[in-house]
């Protein structure tokens, strides 16, 4: 007889997840500390760069004129000037009451024109040069404050050149034209444009012709030291041609078009 064998049922349990830690309390004294520190760095540094800082230095008492310049024009039978300059910095109660514009040419009487102390240019008209001839002046601008007597002035030269035709350019035309009628030209201060020139025999001053030249060949009021004339002939039968000494040039050639456009309107 076999003897009998009971067998326990057992349950197995399923697996429980297990509970998340409690994070650890905050260390407040930690905090503080850290806040401490920070205040701390922030503040040596703030004070580094306020030693650091270069020292304010205070502005001039008054403003005066710099950088005087002319553009010179042809208006009919004047030169048109147009002066401009700046005002060098200075406190609110320094800006100037007016300003005093003087135009001195070696072929007309010293002008003098009074602006309002906020503007910064002025135009006057001067007789304008004979063919042939070439005008020269300064430009001089000085701030005036209150009731000043000594002003400093600030005086820039100029000049305008107006071209003559040459009676043997072209023996059987009948009339000489040279073009530009006149040009403003500004002196070679210190020869610098001449020096210029020997070093570079072969090479142009020109950046863009009768307009801007290279740095050694710029003057004062940014206007080139050298001008660039051109010779177109009038046949007597109405043609218009360029002469010898104005062919195979561009800039001659750009011209020539554009006056025989003006004289066909």
């Amino acid at each position: 007889m076999k003897p009998e064998v009971h067998v326990k049922s057992v349950r197995r349990r399923g697996r429980s997840s297990p509970k998340p830690d409690t994070p650890p309390p905050l260390n407040v004294r930690n905090w503080v500390v850290y806040a401490i520190l920070s205040a701390g760095v922030t503040g040596l540094m703030f004070n580094g760069l306020l030693r650091d800082a270069p020292p304010t230095v205070p502005l001039p008492a008054l403003s005066q004129t710099t950088e005087v310049r002319s553009t010179i024009v042809e208006a009919a039978d004047s030169l048109q000037i147009v002066v401009g300059w700046d005002l060098t910095l200075s406190e609110p109660e320094g800006v100037p009451d007016s300003i005093r514009v003087r135009l001195i040419a070696d072929r007309a009487d010293t002008m003098t024109l009074i602006q309002h102390g906020s503007e910064m240019a002025d135009t006057a008209y001067l007789p304008a040069p004979e063919r042939g001839e070439t005008v020269r002046g300064l430009s001089c601008v000085a701030a005036r404050h209150g009731g000043e007597q000594s002003l400093e002035e600030v005086c820039t030269p100029w000049q305008f050149i107006r071209p003559l035709a040459l009676a043997n350019a072209s023996p059987v035309a009948k009339q000489i034209v040279v073009q530009p009628s006149g040009v403003q030209v500004d002196p070679d201060i210190n020869g610098r444009c001449a020096e210029w020139q020997r070093a570079h025999p072969t090479d142009s001053v020109w950046i863009k012709v009768n307009l801007t030249a290279v740095p050694e060949c710029t003057g004062p009021n940014r206007r080139p030291t050298v001008a660039q004339f051109c010779a177109f002939a009038v046949m007597p039968d109405g043609r218009k041609l360029k002469t010898s000494n104005s062919t195979n040039n561009r800039y001659c050639d750009e011209l020539f078009a554009e006056w025989v456009r003006e004289r066909l309107s």
